[in-house]
């Protein structure tokens, strides 16, 4: 597999063009990475104009319309389209984000559109995200409780601790904090990550959890927590809104408040 890296190196050459309909007004330039395992070539860099008046406002309805009515080989994930299922996340001008929730009106001049930088490429859009699932599995991401509950019953928990996991429960892990981390792209083989570790602190906040001790020994370790250096890259590209860096301060805080 390839590696995509931001910024784009000098080997990735200009692909083909294609001119908007004949008679089109409104028309946007969409530039995207393009490149396949089969093909033994370098990746280009194709060129699609399209007519926003035959067209849907989000980044993702132009990748639809293009894959859809000009070049059927342009590969990319999607599913909800919502923002919800975190599939559509890619680089689009410079910044990590989802194509499903970005406006094309939010972007000025051709539209440049590269898979999520520092992660290897399977085609096209579409990064591998094995590595990254691996490093989520190994956080044990379910509820660990020594506490027997009647069957039937649910566990109950205050307003106050259901409060403490907004803003981590609705990370929907789609790795743009992470694949914005400089940290993770130099260290990523053995750094969890910004996604990873707020999803470790969504557990060990949780009052229902009875495993924190244990979750933050497996987190004391000088690469899998600490080569985070508070960029913040994470917490200023997650488009959902939410503070991966402060998860990761508050794991750091638990841990140094054991020692003393």
């Amino acid at each position: 597999m390839a590696e995509f890296s931001l910024p784009a190196n000098s080997k990735i050459k200009k692909g083909r063009h294609f001119p908007a309909p004949k008679g089109s007004k409104n028309v946007k330039k969409f530039n995207i990475y393009r490149w396949a395992p089969e093909d033994g070539e370098n990746p280009s860099v194709d060129s699609y104009e399209l007519d926003m008046d035959a067209c849907g406002p989000m980044v993702l309805d132009a990748i639809i319309k293009i894959k859809n009515e000009i070049d059927p080989t342009l590969t990319f994930r999607r599913s909800c389209r919502e923002g919800i299922c975190g599939s559509c996340a890619m680089n689009i001008d410079g910044t990590n984000t989802l194509a499903c929730t970005k406006a094309i009106s939010d972007c000025k001049g051709a539209v440049k559109i590269y898979p999520l930088p520092h992660m290897p490429v399977v085609k096209d859009l579409v990064p591998d995200m094995t590595h990254f699932y691996a490093q989520y599995a190994s956080v044990q991401p379910w509820l660990k409780s020594d506490t027997p509950v009647s069957p039937g019953k649910e566990r109950l928990q205050s307003k106050e601790d259901r409060s403490k996991l907004d803003g981590l429960y609705e990370c929907i892990l789609c790795a743009c904090c992470s694949t914005s981390c400089p940290s993770y792209w130099w260290n990523s083989d053995r750094y969890l990550g910004p996604a990873v570790l707020l999803q470790a602190y969504r557990w060990i906040a949780d009052s229902r959890d009875d495993a924190t001790g244990d979750r933050l020994d497996e987190l004391e370790d000088p690469f899998k927590l600490y080569r985070c250096h508070t960029i913040m890259n994470c917490t200023n590209t997650c488009p959902k809104d939410l503070n991966p860096g402060k998860a990761i301060g508050e794991i750091k805080k638990l841990i140094a408040e054991r020692t003393l």
